[in-house]
């Protein structure tokens, strides 16, 4: 048996022994439009975990991580999804802040942080989006001026990812005041329990909050809170998205199968599959299902790969209504209760802006991969 057999066996095998007692009933719970689910219950679940060496499994391990390689990485995302373990609290914290703080912060901002992301007793949540910075990341308009030992900061993010249950958060701004564009922005590390700091949920489509609005108005976090030198936050910034586009995707194909698998028994159930339209649309997510692995193992472009999975994941889901008929125009009970096909519908409709719209993927991968002309700006 290889090492990764070994390992994808180590982690089935515990996972089957302790998703079980009081853990067993969070199996599929929380996920994109469900992260109100259980949501306590999933944190202590996921600090159990931690206390069995099973977070952060790819740090290395002088940060407390086990050190797996790809491979292995990806058996643990894979073997995941399979067990209908519950959606991770910590991933924020884990696939995005970690990885960043072990290749560019100091080695004092490593010893502050990383112990307790691991331990998952800090959550952190993405200050990037903005109201007139969405997608356009290089156009934020938040700033933080330096007074003594403090950034001060002032500014408004929007779109965050469960900044309601997150204690801190990594912030892009402007420090440079007449900087424009990509120069003069810092990564700032910024708490949330300070004066200065409202966060305001949204409501979604699916009834669900759990993006948010984060207002900062004079808020403070101790000058050493600054990843990379100030002014070098864009680079920063940009290794952040490579570790969102990760290995932990695969874990989340597991999911897309799962989804998959479920509607095609659903069609065969309800007599939807004997329209051959919609037998060659589940033939079609299938194969399309199929490359986005391909893709994943052999190291698609992130930006490709983001582009891919948000417009499958989009069409599977207004695949999802076709299948179920008329009825799924109805909510199942007042005021608003959705069914799993529904919400997967309506959440699925951010997969193709969130991390990046599809308009601006496209943009990178035209100008970045492929070398082709830059669009016009003014």
């Amino acid at each position: 048996m290889s090492s990764v057999e070994e390992f994808r066996a180590e982690i089935r095998g515990w996972l089957k022994t302790h998703l079980s007692g009081s853990f067993a009933a969070l199996k599929g719970r929380g996920g994109p439009g469900r992260e109100h689910e259980a949501f306590a219950e999933r944190l202590a679940w996921e600090r159990h975990m931690a206390a069995h060496g099973w977070t952060c499994v790819g740090w290395p391990k002088e940060y407390g991580g086990r050190g797996a390689t790809i491979e292995e990485q990806i058996a643990f995302h894979e073997e995941y999804a399979l067990a209908d373990a519950p959606a991770r609290v910590n991933h924020i914290g884990e696939q995005l802040l970690g990885p960043t703080l072990i290749d560019h912060g100091t080695e004092e901002q490593k010893a502050r942080f990383l112990p307790p992301v691991r331990a998952v007793e800090e959550l952190w949540c993405q200050g990037y989006s903005e109201p007139g910075a969405g997608s356009d990341l290089a156009a934020v308009r938040t700033r933080a001026v330096r007074e003594d030992d403090a950034w001060v900061v002032t500014g408004q993010k929007i779109w965050t990812s469960l900044a309601h249950e997150a204690q801190w958060c990594f912030v892009l701004a402007r420090t440079d005041p007449g900087s424009r564009r990509h120069a003069g922005l810092s990564y700032l590390l910024v708490p949330l329990d300070r004066p200065g700091v409202e966060i305001r949920p949204i409501v979604q489509l699916t009834g669900t909050s759990e993006f948010n609005e984060v207002f900062f108005d004079g808020a403070r976090t101790d000058a050493a809170n600054v990843v990379g030198a100030p002014g070098d936050g864009w680079r920063i910034a940009m290794a952040t998205l490579g570790y969102e586009r990760g290995v932990s995707t695969l874990g989340q194909q597991v999911g897309f199968r799962r989804e998959l698998d479920a509607l095609v028994a659903l069609a065969r159930r309800n007599g939807a599959a004997a329209d051959p339209d919609i037998r060659d649309r589940l033939t079609r997510a299938w194969a399309g299902l199929e490359a986005l692995r391909a893709g994943a193992l052999r190291g698609t472009d992130p930006s490709a790969a983001k582009l891919y999975w948000s417009h499958w994941h989009r069409d599977l889901g207004e695949l999802a209504l076709e299948v179920c008929g008329p009825a799924a125009t109805l909510a199942a009970a007042a005021p608003y209760e959705l069914d799993d096909w529904q919400r997967l519908f309506l959440f699925s409709r951010a997969d193709t802006v969130y991390a990046g719209s599809s308009e601006i993927q496209r943009n990178i991968i035209a100008e970045r991969v492929l070398g082709l002309p830059k669009e016009p700006r003014p």
